[in-house]
């Protein structure tokens, strides 16, 4: 199997593999991942709703990123703006029909691999280098001026998302802190020892 088809195959499975992990954060109850916490602490100033405030701030990120750096934008961001929503969704609705995770317990279980599986989904499809969603497009153009590695530049765009988020009213979990400072190091990790492999030239990690 040749790069290219790898690379689309990766781009798909990281972003569906997404919407599973946000609807495994959203059962788990511990906190939204820090763009979300973004965008409802937003919604809340301007009184508008998620949907709509979301489509606001990836459309600014997107005009934004174009100029900066617009191979960050591709087949991957459009795949991320159709897919990942209603698998989202979707997930939800299933997980929380085969199981109740009611118990302290199973929670915790099903959030630390929401953490894990997420961290791997966004490996995938930033190594496949398809295009990637406007948030995530913003660290990695950090990484590549050199501001700092990719897990430090991660860490600066979610903790600002996140506190920022909270200073507009959104809440924040112990689930939100954690993927704020552990996404982008676990991200990284995955791609220098996971997802490059898997193609014959991957996309380092700046």
């Amino acid at each position: 199997m040749g790069d290219k088809t790898k690379r689309i195959i990766m781009s798909i499975l990281g972003m569906g593999l997404l919407g599973v992990c946000i609807a495994m954060l959203r059962i788990a109850e511990f906190g939204t991942d820090p763009f979300t916490c973004l965008v409802v602490g937003v919604a809340n100033i301007i009184g508008s709703t998620y949907g709509t405030v979301y489509l606001l701030l990836v459309g600014l990120l997107i005009v934004i990123v174009f100029f900066i750096n617009k191979r960050y934008i591709g087949i991957g961001t459009i795949i991320n703006i159709m897919l990942v929503g209603s698998v989202g969704d979707f997930s939800f609705n299933i997980i929380n029909s085969l199981y109740g995770f009611d118990s302290l317990v199973s929670r915790v279980i099903l959030f630390v691999a929401a953490i894990i599986l997420l961290c791997f989904a966004s490996a995938l499809y930033i190594t496949a280098d398809l295009g990637v969603s406007s948030y995530d497009a913003v660290s990695l153009i950090m990484a590549d001026k050199k501001v700092a590695q990719y897990r430090i530049c991660r860490i600066i765009t979610d903790v600002f998302c996140t506190v920022v988020g909270a200073i507009f009213g959104a809440v924040v979990g112990i689930g939100t802190v954690i993927t704020a400072f552990g996404m982008g190091p676990l991200t990284q990790w995955f791609m220098d020892n996971v997802t490059n492999k898997m193609l014959s030239t991957g996309r380092k990690a700046a």
